[in-house]
């Protein structure tokens, strides 16, 4: 492997307006980017590539080069995802560069183009940059070919056409030419379509409206006091993993990133999980950000209607593709040249049967919360009983459990938790909804799973509940049964299983998901969100100092762009696995709101 390999890390700036996204490096390049969609071929795939950035044959980037750099700040443009980087060559001179996907009301709807926008600025003296876009086609396979007029270049990517519509000199662009920076520039890249405006006036207006848009709404979050930055941040990712136009949610930006070095568990997780998309609306909704849980209620009803009754898969793609067939992108040697590069995920084929109590707890709040534009009906209620049926009826019965087990299955606890749940909060909305006989219907089914659940993942010689049903596996998870309501934080059942998982999973500060070997071999990393989940359960066993100083170390291990990962390494704390993570984003958030004082400490 060349040293440039060994420079990629995780420290990168997502941006994005809900239909589109990018990761930027601590470079100011773009190094990760799909369009139209995040689940399309990546038209910036440099992350996964192992040619030197500064190279000849670097490929899927964009990037303003300034001779003789000296130094490089980042940072965004606050309560937003717009990424300002100042750049000063040797002699003092300074640039910035903004980056920042269009995003704001225009005409009575949200203006959310395919489109990013560069604008690069002079700010003392003059330095010279050359500006270097090099899309790819074919999954890295090769630069797209391109075309170019006067004031435009045209990039065949694979999955649309990419225009660059800009007021430098196109062949400055086309040359990699070093040139002066003299006066500010605008790159416009997006659909294949002529730009009949002023190209530097209107991407000022659109950051301005930009920045407007996004500023508004996060005034609109019920932030804790303490955290407030980290939290504001983490919103403002999952709100970018949003996939507007259908309500899909994905579980990262990016695929196969690996779990820890050379381990071959490299997933693409572009993906809806609805699970990783109940948990995001469960912390946003803390934070009162019901626009996303709205859009997202509107995708799970398209879901629940397709499904006529019948399974569920435990994922789909953002547009309801069922089918994500797995398969590898040879052209690309991974982070850091440890591939394999996936397209597509297997486990849409798995049965995981908590996604029935997911889908449920996802949209019971709808039957509750008066906020909404529409609030869950009857006819709603009686659309989601098959789902309650479907968990009822599998609430006993093996599965691939929500770790993606490949090759095993068992009664896992969690699942079956996640069963009793819809059970439980269908009869809630029943009671909501006045429907008696509904209510005593599903109340009594969950009563019938409770006391599944007590009798049969209960391991009454080790004194604590299993992850699976007679059992003696440990699983992160069962931290998870008080968050359910399943039983109190100071029930002796939790109590022993919280010490069982400590002394079983914990490593120094981070928590695994389970010891035990997998398809894949034993696990070498910490799950973030898990980690998340042993903070809560310490705050709510009392032992909050422990739990708000295992919270600041996680804080501590976030990026430049206060952000995390899926998984950390025990001994150096570095970020592996798929980035930005929807789970991890909502551990910070969760922890947060438990962690924080109340307002009325301060006011």
């Amino acid at each position: 492997m060349g040293e440039s390999l060994h420079k990629k890390t995780l420290d990168l700036f997502p941006i994005g307006n809900c239909a589109v996204s990018a990761l930027i490096d601590t470079e100011g390049r773009f190094v990760w980017g799909c369009a139209p969609r995040v689940d399309s071929d990546p038209v910036f795939s440099a992350l996964l590539d192992d040619a030197d950035p500064q190279g000849d044959a670097a490929k899927g980037l964009w990037e303003v080069q300034v001779d003789r750099r000296a130094e490089v700040r980042q940072g965004y443009i606050r309560n937003t995802p717009i990424l300002r980087t100042e750049i000063a060559d040797e002699d003092g001179a300074r640039i910035e560069i903004i980056d920042f996907a269009p995003r704001y009301l225009q005409f009575g709807r949200t203006f959310r183009p395919t489109a990013f926008i560069r604008l690069i600025r002079p700010i003392t003296g003059v330095a010279r940059v050359t500006l270097r876009l090099r899309p790819t086609a074919g999954w890295g396979a090769k630069v797209a070919e391109h075309t170019s007029g006067s004031n435009h270049i045209r990039y065949l990517c694979s999955d649309m056409t990419l225009r660059l519509s800009t007021d430098a000199p196109v062949s400055h662009i086309l040359e990699e030419r070093p040139f002066r920076l003299e006066r500010p520039i605008a790159m416009f890249l997006g659909a294949d379509e002529g730009f009949d405006a002023n190209i530097g006036a209107t991407c000022e207006r659109m950051l301005r409206e930009t920045e407007g848009y996004w500023k508004h709404w996060v005034r609109g979050l019920a932030v804790p006091l303490d955290y407030q930055t980290a939290v504001i941040r983490a919103a403002i990712t999952l709100k970018l993993c949003m996939h507007e136009e259908t309500g899909a949610i994905v579980a990262a930006l990016t695929t196969s990133i690996p779990e820890h070095a050379d381990s071959g568990r490299n997933w693409d997780y572009r993906y809806c999980w609805l699970r990783d998309a109940y948990y995001v609306v469960q912390a946003l909704n803390r934070l009162g950000a019901v626009d996303i849980l709205e859009n997202y209620l509107g995708y799970l009803r398209n879901i629940v209607d397709r499904a006529g009754g019948g399974h569920i898969q435990p994922l789909f793609g953002v547009g309801f593709e069922e089918v994500l067939t797995e398969r590898f992108a040879p052209d690309l040697p991974g982070y850091r040249g440890m591939g394999p590069v996936r397209v597509g995920n297997q486990a849409f084929e798995h049965i995981q049967n908590d996604v029935y109590g997911q889908i449920i707890l996802s949209t019971v709040q709808a039957f509750f919360d008066e906020r909404l534009l529409r609030p869950a009906t009857v006819e709603d209620f009686e659309a989601l009983e098959p789902v309650g049926e479907r968990a009822f009826q599998l609430h006993d019965q093996p599965d691939a459990s929500l770790w993606e087990f490949r090759g095993r299955a068992n009664v896992h606890t969690y699942s079956s938790a996640m069963c009793w749940a819809a059970c439980d909060r269908l009869g809630n909305a029943a009671e909501k909804l006045g429907l008696t006989d509904k209510a005593a219907l599903w109340n009594g089914r969950a009563a019938q799973v409770r006391k599944v659940i007590e009798d049969r993942a209960w391991n009454a010689e080790l004194g604590r509940f299993a992850a699976t049903f007679e059992g003696d596996e440990l699983d992160a998870s069962l931290l998870q049964l008080v968050d359910l309501r399943f039983h109190k934080p100071d029930d002796p059942r939790n109590v022993a299983t919280l010490k069982a998982i400590e002394d079983g999973l914990r490593r120094g500060a981070y928590l695994l998901r389970y010891a035990i070997p997998d398809d894949f071999g034993s696990p070498q990393t910490a799950f973030n969100i898990c980690t998340f989940w042993l903070i809560e359960a310490l705050h709510l066993s009392g032992r909050t100092e422990e739990a708000r100083e295992l919270f600041e170390d996680m804080l501590s291990r976030r990026t430049g762009a206060g952000l995390l990962s899926e998984d950390i390494g025990f001994a150096d704390g570095e970020l592996w696995g798929n980035y930005p993570q929807t789970y991890s984003l909502v551990g910070l958030i969760n922890c947060a709101v438990l962690l924080s004082r109340p307002w009325t400490s301060v006011r």
